[in-house]
């Protein structure tokens, strides 16, 4: 686990831009393509102003969604729609570029088809797990991370890369989301947190060590960074 406590989010958005461009440098150098994946919430805007800020290859960047309300691209809780209006404007990036979900079946199907993508996009076959380059997660209050929430039997699951969820004790109830089989095989996973809303969970999870979703992910090769301002690792 590596904390990085900068002075405020002006801060934590520059380091997550220089950690980017990093990342994606090594990425593209090696494979030719920077696979990373997402989450909503706040990480949205911090991600749209770093991109904004440092000079990479867009056109090799595909990005992917941790997890997703199992709603249409025009809802406001869209992950995907929310990415698209922010990026969309104001960086090269193209549609095409987002790995997004199917609504059009079930719920069911919709993550069947999710992960079937995903697979498609690392040219792998089902039973193999990709290894992205990058997730960005962040965590609720409750100590949540993607749609894997406290004492959900999803926090078990092993056979499914992406599952879907239809009792989300927070709103929109259906949902499909990343599984720990997947997230952990990333080559690094970062969460990213301002305010001092975040301070509690943070000291919760990392400090006081509470089994909760937030501190089940362990990435590969111990790269797990956590970038917070001072109010947010106020405990740390």
């Amino acid at each position: 686990m590596h904390f990085h406590k900068v002075k405020n989010e002006q801060e934590v958005i520059a380091l997550l831009g220089k950690m980017l461009k990093e990342k994606s440098d090594e990425a593209i150098e090696n494979n030719g393509v920077f696979r990373i994946g997402v989450s909503g919430g706040s990480v949205v805007n911090y991600l749209a102003t770093a991109l904004t800020q440092i000079d990479v290859n867009f056109e090799k960047f595909k990005f992917f969604f941790c997890d997703e309300r199992f709603v249409s691209e025009g809802n406001k809780e869209s992950n995907s729609g929310s990415y698209k209006t922010a990026l969309l404007t104001k960086t090269p990036l193209k549609e095409e570029q987002f790995v997004c979900i199917d609504i059009y079946g079930t719920l069911k199907e919709c993550a069947q088809d999710y992960e079937e993508k995903i697979l498609k996009e690392f040219d792998l076959k089902s039973g193999d797990i990709p290894q992205f380059d990058l997730l960005i997660l962040g965590i609720g209050p409750d100590g949540h991370t993607c749609s894997l929430f406290p004492q959900h039997p999803l926090l078990k699951e092993k056979d499914h890369l992406v599952a879907p969820i239809d009792n989300s004790p927070k709103q929109p109830a259906k949902r499909v989301t990343m599984t720990f089989p997947l997230i952990n095989n990333a080559k690094m996973c970062m969460f990213v947190m301002c305010g001092e809303g975040k301070a509690d969970i943070v000291k919760r999870i990392f400090k006081d060590k509470e089994n909760l979703p937030a501190g089940m992910v362990k990435p590969l090769n111990n790269e797990l960074h956590c970038l917070l301002d001072e109010a947010a690792g106020k405990y740390i």
